[in-house]
């Protein structure tokens, strides 16, 4: 479900950086078109980490700290994205005993909310309006027909502003833009070599 934001004033010369493509490449004519007129898919990023709205909290805790990531997408079994959940707020809830956070789901932490995504041919502006109207920093992109396939942050709209490509960590294999099992036997982050306890 989209949400529209009230239009914003005419970017600054800020706003005319050269966007490079998901392959690093520039897309075409983007020395031209101003980063806010660009499309959210040029600018999304698409190794997405998500997981099914039945997984566990502790499932959700872990794979975030084993990818380093700050955002988690729940994903419904249709395809269809339920929520984005914030590494914080998985944290404040994982300062529960670890017993219960085994009874505790995704799905539950996103129930009720309501789900504002972008359509990857959106226009940045668009994406930043919205951002500020939903006091967030980061929403899902979804495709035709509703797919999900990739998610916007505000610190992918600034890397684009100082002209760096969005790209994953070296290591990580793109994950899947749909439910799936996380299972024991990811690969520990290889900055620290260990997985963080649950706070």
């Amino acid at each position: 479900m989209t949400m529209h934001a009230p239009a914003r004033d005419a970017p600054g010369p800020a706003a005319r950086a050269e966007v490079p493509g998901p392959g690093g490449e520039p897309p075409p004519g983007a020395g031209t078109v101003p980063l806010l007129d660009r499309r959210v898919g040029d600018v999304m990023r698409t190794p997405l980490v998500a997981v099914a709205a039945g997984e566990t909290l502790l499932v959700c805790w872990e794979l975030l700290e084993r990818t380093g990531e700050r955002h988690l997408l729940v994903v419904l079994p249709d395809g269809r994205c339920a929520g984005v959940l914030d590494r914080a707020e998985v944290a404040a809830v994982c300062a529960a005993p670890a017993v219960t956070l085994s009874r505790r789901y995704a799905g539950g932490l996103v129930r009720g909310r309501r789900c504002v995504v972008l359509h990857e041919r959106d226009p940045v502006r668009r994406a930043v309006d919205v951002m500020d109207a939903n006091d967030c920093d980061a929403l899902p992109v979804v495709a035709d027909g509703g797919t999900l396939a990739g998610l916007l942050t505000a610190a992918d709209v600034v890397r684009a502003l100082a002209g760096r490509r969005t790209a994953a960590p070296p290591g990580r294999a793109p994950a899947p833009p749909a439910p799936y099992p996380v299972l024991p036997g990811l690969a520990p982050r290889r900055d620290t070599g260990r997985v963080s306890p649950v706070p």
